[in-house]
């Protein structure tokens, strides 16, 4: 499932607690785990100075996370935290970026300079966000949003991993139309279609699927069902484009536009991972 977890984070909020339940599943417990710590640029101190500090920050962690030190790839860099994580994530090759988040809303992101919001809206690898107002005792309840597409069964297939190696765990799959859709005369509709072909194909991992429809706004919607379902992980899939330019600038149109992924990103009552299209399918 995971084979190099990217950790980076400040040391603050729910980030470690979340890493626990997670390797509490069998087959992300042998994934290599990356523990980042970026130095700001602009730090008063001395490198060394500030880069002792940062192991110092680094070795509690490893130690609040019960981890053998000697498995822990720990790296210290300096620079902007935002572009670092995603220059780390691209050399490590890592399949899953694990980062904290204030939860704030997406024009408070840009002005704060939010590093989190940054790589969630650019990074084109799965990424894990742990807001810090949100704590999660355990992961049993996933729901995973349903679309049709082919990140949409990437995002399914992972869901459907990690539910299978949780002792009882549930996993819920949610489909929102734009609005109401009459069935056809076969009595079926294409709502009824999409979540028929992700229960068959959840069960062809060993998973049986709670379909659910919904009508409305897609974000809205499903942040709401999470929230009805005390859903304990939400996985969606995105498809948002990842303009080149945008590596260097904010991607504005889309944070401040109908980016449903930011959406759920500043809303959802659940930590939220993110699968997003492979780069080479397009």
């Amino acid at each position: 499932m995971f084979r190099n977890v990217l950790i980076a984070d400040s040391g603050k909020g729910h980030v470690e607690e979340m890493v626990r339940m997670l390797r509490d599943i069998p087959a992300v417990r042998a994934a290599r785990i990356n523990l980042l710590h970026v130095v700001p640029e602009q730090a008063g101190e001395s490198f060394a100075d500030q880069s002792q500090k940062a192991a110092t920050i680094a070795a509690e962690a490893v130690q609040r996370l019960g981890l053998n030190p000697s498995e822990v790839n720990t790296i210290i860099r300096q620079g902007d935290t935002k572009q670092t994580v995603l220059k780390v994530a691209d050399e490590l090759n890592s399949d899953l970026i694990v980062m904290g988040s204030r939860g704030m809303g997406r024009l408070q992101s840009i002005l704060s300079n939010s590093a989190s919001q940054y790589v969630f809206q650019l990074s084109t690898r799965p990424m894990l966000l742990v807001r810090d107002d949100l704590y999660i005792r355990h992961i049993n309840r996933v729901m995973v949003a349903i679309d049709g597409t082919g990140v949409g069964d990437d995002a399914l297939k992972l869901a459907c991993e990690l539910v299978r190696e949780i002792p009882g765990g549930s996993l819920t799959g949610v489909h929102v139309t734009r609005q109401d859709i009459t069935p056809s005369r076969g009595g079926k509709s294409p709502a009824d279609e999409v979540l028929e072909k992700a229960s068959q194909r959840a069960r062809s991992y060993g998973v049986e699927l709670k379909a659910v429809h919904l009508s409305g706004d897609v974000g809205r919607r499903v942040c709401a069902a999470a929230e009805d379902l005390k859903a304990d992980l939400l996985v969606i899939a995105s498809q948002d484009r990842r303009p080149v330019v945008a590596r260097g600038l904010v991607d504005i149109d889309r944070l401040l536009g109908s980016s449903v992924s930011d959406y759920i990103r500043v809303h959802a009552p659940a930590p939220v991972l993110l699968v997003r299209e492979p780069e080479g399918r397009r």
